[in-house]
């Protein structure tokens, strides 16, 4: 079955890349326009923002996972272009040393996963990435990764 992974991201040159890759080219076009509508209004409401990283690969997660920098081993919906890492920028560098409640509000605006709450505000998480937002719900992820399910349409 043909999808905007099957189609672009696993043929992108970058595709077992150790860089950070910030293109939103490389997200879906359902959830690239859901963090355009959010860079859009975080910037509007006078809180500067960056797509700091979209698509990642596996070998690019072991080296994060190698160097402390996470603690997931194995890559998620990064990979799949469906998920975006924003983040605020203060004096003209990315920090993620301030509040990034904001990101809630908007995800759930445009229809985003907020990786402060995974979808449910009624549960405390063990594992709270605030400045994260994907394309699908945790439920999804599973059949996303075994190739059972990609969104409908891209």
């Amino acid at each position: 079955m043909e999808n905007f992974y099957t189609t672009v991201i696993s043929a992108d040159p970058r595709f077992t890349s150790t860089d950070r890759i910030s293109d939103l080219a490389l997200l879906e076009p359902v959830t690239r326009q859901a963090v355009q509508n959010i860079i859009a209004d975080a910037e509007a409401a006078g809180t500067p923002v960056i797509a700091f990283e979209t698509y990642r690969s596996d070998q690019r997660q072991q080296v994060l996972f190698n160097q402390g920098a996470t603690k997931l081993q194995t890559v998620g919906v990064h990979h799949y272009g469906l998920a975006c890492d924003i983040v605020r920028v203060v004096a003209g560098e990315p920090t993620w040393k301030v509040d990034y409640s904001f990101l809630g509000p908007l995800a759930a605006k445009y229809g985003l996963i907020w990786g402060g709450d995974w979808g449910n505000q009624a549960v405390k998480h063990t594992f709270v990435d605030s400045d994260h937002v994907q394309g699908c719900t945790v439920a999804q992820q599973n059949a996303l990764f075994a190739g059972n399910w990609y969104p409908v349409g891209v």
